[in-house]
């Protein structure tokens, strides 16, 4: 695979040593302050720009960093004319590709962006149709400085230590996520995995049969499995602690609901009005969970209290009781998570338009069209040093500064679609286009 490279004068370049280890970073807050990531940047002039990495297959997937390796996941179709659709539309027929393909796992070096490693982890026919807008390998890596784990559905769950040695994989059996009006539309899954002390768990909402599980991630020993009472979702669940607990929280169209990350028993659950598609990942603050969902007409969002237990679910025209200290059941995001930062609560709809709360009393205090235009937004927002970076599937990372006040600090083009969230390490931006992975920092 070739590489192009842009040479900088970082006297630092080689010490990055912030870790990005899953979807969204850290408990998947989006957050990492401290970095001093770029403001601005022009990928297509290669400015501001550190170094450029094509990736084939279909990339829909984020990139999770480790000391200085970015690791990453593709599936490389055999058909030249695979079918993927950016865009804001309904369609629900998925895409037609049956070729062989070949899924991968790969490990860049955070300096240079050269390839250290790739591993094939499986190849053959996808055993499910995708979406149009989805890849055979939508679910992001996850690594916890031990091992690299990646789920590909039904091609299985596989761990690599960082220097690309295979450890262990398991088969999972076909797991089959679609429409649930028609089972024939299957649209494959998209929830990442989960690592948190040694373990690796799976949201695996699906058809028939969801469930939830830990593994042991040094082995791959399944730890325990919970049913889960679902229809398919897509979105990743996150171990979160606040004051000494944890907790493994989830989305679902039937449920939200919170796990004991040690046993899998439900610690609460909310049963009430919800998205027929979830998405988003919940997100923590000040010890409120954040959920959202936006596939209409309901689009709740939920501030649930930490302490939260049992039953939850809200009463009908009742905003709040002792497990939710507000909710709305209009304004939840689609595909992109909600980011909590700096006491506000960030969403970001599919096409562009930013809402921002209050984070503890839920009061709006503004809405905005990102950069006077919006567009469509898959990626989830993420933040870093008062800044908020919301990419675009239109080939953009919007930079709006954090507040109560809606501000455009800059609009920076990568020249090429958008689908994964981009991550942060420090005084860089790893963004990964369809074709390439980019790292963006200044000169």
């Amino acid at each position: 695979m070739r590489r192009i490279a842009v040479v900088l004068t970082m006297a630092t370049l080689g010490a990055f040593a912030q870790n990005w280890p899953a979807f969204r970073g850290p408990m998947a807050s989006g957050i990492s302050d401290g970095m001093a990531p770029p403001v601005k940047w022009d990928a297509e002039k290669g400015t501001n720009v550190a170094w450029k990495t094509p990736v084939a297959g279909i990339s829909v997937s984020s990139p999770v960093i480790w000391g200085d390796k970015v690791f990453l996941v593709t599936s490389v179709s055999s058909d030249p004319k695979s079918e993927f659709r950016a865009g804001l539309y309904g369609d629900t027929e998925p895409a037609k590709d049956n070729s062989e393909h070949t899924w991968k796992v790969i490990c860049l070096e955070l300096k240079s962006g050269k390839m250290l490693w790739e591993q094939t982890a499986f190849k053959g026919v996808p055993k499910t149709k995708r979406h149009p807008k989805a890849s055979q390998s939508s679910p992001s890596p996850v690594v916890d400085g031990k091992r690299v784990v990646a789920w590909f559905g039904s091609e299985g769950l596989y761990a690599y230590d960082l220097n690309g040695k295979p450890l262990w994989k398991k088969d999972l059996g076909v797991v089959d996520s679609g429409w649930f009006f028609d089972p024939d539309y299957q649209w494959g899954v998209a929830s990442s995995p989960v690592l948190w002390k040694d373990r690796v768990y799976l949201q695996a909402d699906q058809q028939k049969g969801s469930f939830i599980a830990a593994y042991d991630a040094a082995g791959g020993k399944e730890l325990w499995r919970t049913s889960r009472d679902e229809i398919s979702t897509w979105g990743t669940p996150v171990v979160l602690e606040y004051e000494g607990k944890a907790q493994l929280v989830t989305n679902g169209t039937k449920g939200v609901r919170s796990y004991d990350p040690e046993t899998g028993k439900v610690i609460w659950q909310y049963l009430g009005k919800n998205s027929e598609i979830t998405c988003p990942t919940p997100v923590l603050g000040k010890g409120l969970i954040y959920v959202t969902a936006g596939y209409p007409p309901v689009q709740p969002i939920l501030a649930i209290r930490w302490g939260a237990t049992g039953e939850i679910t809200l009463k009908d025209g009742v905003e709040t009781n002792e497990g939710i200290l507000w909710s709305k059941m209009r304004g939840g995001s689609y595909q992109p998570s909600p980011i909590v930062y700096g006491g506000l609560l960030y969403i970001c709809s599919n096409q562009g338009i930013l809402s921002v709360y209050d984070a503890a009393t839920g009061e709006r205090k503004y809405q905005q069209r990102i950069a006077g235009k919006g567009g469509s937004f898959s990626a989830s927002p993420i933040a870093s040093d008062g800044r908020i970076y919301l990419a675009s599937e239109d080939g953009e990372v919007h930079v709006v500064k954090a507040g109560v006040a809606y501000e455009l600090l800059a609009t920076n083009p990568v020249g090429e679609v958008m689908m994964g969230t981009p991550a942060i390490t420090k005084g860089m931006i790893v963004v990964r286009g369809m074709k390439n992975v980019y790292a963006i920092a200044e000169k």
